[in-house]
């Protein structure tokens, strides 16, 4: 075995780690981005040109590298991108969730400060989660929830020309004064930056329609509840600041009955719904309407024409009349109940507005 002197050793030790100093200090750490520079942006155009939240887009150009902000310019909103995907002549990311709908620039900042904005258009059409009531007249305000709502440039009910006038709006809230019209009923038409949205919704004109009761007992139309009479209540309302109240006691299977004696109302089939807010009581039940014009007889308990009202809350119901046992042919319409199959506990009082017949 060859045998070194100990100061050739030590000469070879130093050679080495001056050779793994030199190694290590050519060596950058990297957050894994590519090691692009700045450059002159340029843009050869995004594609696609529109698109919706959530949407992949690519910009493609030139001197794309080291962007370190994308900002859609309406609201400023950022978008979120990956560095590690992108390259000198392309750049991938999406379109902001919340960004805001129509035509606007998308302002590209690499690290040198360099911008760049690129025209695009953000679809996003209006969306409606909620209404505040499905019944209008002239005048009467509606709010509506949803999502981009504050670009909404018109509203109009759908087939007309009867516009609403809008009264506020932000992005997820939308209010709105109803028209005078002649139509019973209609879907509305929202029309924001990006387009049309139709409801599925529809919205019943409350002076088209057979008045029961609405700020009071429609003509022809009275009392004629089962134990406790209705009360009209100025508390408790849905539409305009009144509404009908019974109290249903314990253990009597009662009740509210609209009674229209005189001149009565004779069948027609142009009727085609009977629409009615219901305010719940201290918990759920469950009510029946019931006619005198029914198959059944009036004060019966058809499973078709079981409602079910949830507790404390005003309960829209909009109910198909070929779908109950409430009108047989050319019977007149005199008495309208909503019976109650109890309560067991304790009495229950429960609130009616808006009891109308629809075309």
């Amino acid at each position: 075995m060859k045998k070194y002197p100990f100061k050739n050793i030590l000469s070879l030790l130093s050679l080495a780690l001056l050779l793994g100093f030199t190694v290590s200090s050519c060596t950058e750490d990297t957050d894994g981005r590519p090691q692009i520079g700045p450059g002159d942006p340029k843009s050869a155009g995004i594609k696609p040109d529109s698109a919706a939240g959530g949407t992949v887009l690519t910009l493609t150009g030139t001197g794309l590298g080291d962007m370190r902000s994308i900002v859609f310019e309406k609201n400023n909103v950022p978008a979120g991108f990956q560095p590690t995907l992108n390259t000198s002549e392309a750049l991938i990311f999406r379109v902001p969730e919340d960004a805001a709908g129509g035509t606007q620039n998308i302002i590209f900042t690499n690290s040198a400060g360099a911008k760049l904005s690129v025209p695009f258009k953000v679809l996003a059409f209006p969306s409606v989660a909620s209404i505040s009531n499905y019944n209008f007249t002239k005048d009467s305000e509606i709010t509506i929830d949803g999502n981009n709502l504050d670009d909404v440039i018109s509203v109009t009910l759908t087939g007309t020309t009867d516009k609403a006038t809008i009264v506020s709006k932000t992005k997820k809230q939308l209010v709105v004064k109803m028209p005078a019209s002649s139509v019973n009923s209609a879907t509305l038409d929202i029309v924001n930056g990006t387009g049309l949205f139709k409801t599925t919704q529809e919205f019943v004109n409350l002076d088209k329609a057979l008045q029961v009761f609405t700020e009071g007992y429609g003509e022809g139309f009275a009392d004629g509840s089962w134990g406790d009479a209705g009360a009209i209540s100025t508390a408790q309302f849905k539409t305009g600041l009144k509404s009908v109240g019974k109290n249903y006691q314990k253990g009597n299977w009662h009740l509210i009955n609209f009674t229209n004696w005189w001149p009565t109302v004779p069948y027609s089939a142009d009727y085609k719904y009977l629409s009615v807010w219901i305010k719940g009581a201290s918990e759920d039940y469950s009510l029946y309407i019931t006619t005198d014009a029914s198959k059944a007889g009036f004060g019966n308990f058809a499973d078709a024409n079981k409602l079910n009202v949830k507790a404390g809350v005003w309960n829209y119901f909009k109910v198909k009349l070929s779908d109950i046992d409430f009108w047989s042919a050319g019977k007149s319409l005199q008495q309208l109940g909503f019976r109650i199959q109890g309560p067991d506990k304790q009495d229950e009082v429960f609130y009616f507005d808006d009891v109308i017949l629809v075309k």
